[in-house]
């Protein structure tokens, strides 16, 4: 069944929000997610077609989009798999990186987010809070209990920095045993630790905003060599959602 679009305006800072499943805007989101993820991680990310990030899980996927009125111009995109549509995919995305059965076999129902970026210029409070918001709103409407995804740390030093962020994050947020997962690819460890004692400063975007939420790591990275990056498997509770969302999000400017 096809998603019926959700909108939503924000005037004072000209972004349009929706959720779609329309084929020209979910190619609109396939562009940015080529254009951002290419520079980011440094590689063609295996597009079969030229300037396209695609894959068969979107057409399963509802897209939450961010756009800026005044040029129509697409600035944030993430996609979210439900459940049934996942059976229908395949399995979930992360399924192809992690081991899933404990998590799912203790989990009531699971939808996985993915694909999450912004467009350098549209990174500030404003565009991050309303996808965060809209995709909120989104996982109330169709009784979610938990969010999974993956979320990536780049390699692009040999993976000394991916090390260490992920150790700190698995200090800090580590989930309950029923909710590890094990990781298909583990990622090489390394022979020199000598990067393991600086501060961890430089922890992605993505993943602060998955902290700051309430997310629990779910076990080891995954080494993506599609990417070049390591992924942490990572899960959200919705019910602590809104009042996490409140405080770090509402407050924040523009």
């Amino acid at each position: 069944m096809t998603a019926q679009p959700i909108r939503s305006v924000q005037q004072a800072r000209r972004l349009i929000t929706e959720v779609t499943r329309d084929p020209a805007r979910i190619r609109e989101a396939q562009e940015l997610r080529y254009r951002v993820f290419s520079e980011e991680y440094g590689c063609d990310l295996g597009a079969v077609e030229p300037g396209l990030d695609a894959d068969q899980f979107d057409s399963r996927c509802d897209h939450l989009m961010v756009s800026d009125s005044s040029t129509g111009t697409l600035v944030a995109t993430t996609r979210i798999l439900r459940s049934a549509d996942a059976a229908l995919a395949g399995g979930f995305y992360s399924e192809g990186e992690f081991d899933l059965s404990t998590l799912l076999n203790n989990t009531g129902n699971v939808a996985e987010l993915g694909r999450t970026c912004v467009h350098p210029d549209y990174r500030n409070g404003a565009t991050i809070g309303l996808l965060w918001a809209t995709l909120a709103g989104w996982l109330d409407q169709h009784k979610v209990d938990q969010i999974i995804g993956c979320a990536s740390i780049g390699m692009s030093d040999g993976g000394h920095r991916a090390w260490r962020i992920a150790r700190h994050l698995q200090d800090r947020y580590l989930s309950d045993n029923e909710f590890r997962v094990q990781p298909r690819r583990a990622l090489p460890h390394l022979m020199h630790t000598s990067h393991e004692n600086r501060p961890v400063e430089d922890i992605p975007a993505l993943l602060r905003a998955y902290m700051r939420l309430g997310a629990k790591v779910c076990g080891e990275p995954c080494w993506d060599p599609e990417f070049r990056c390591a992924d942490l498997l990572v899960m959200l509770q919705v019910s602590q959602l809104a009042a996490r969302y409140n405080r770090h999000f509402m407050r924040q400017p523009a």
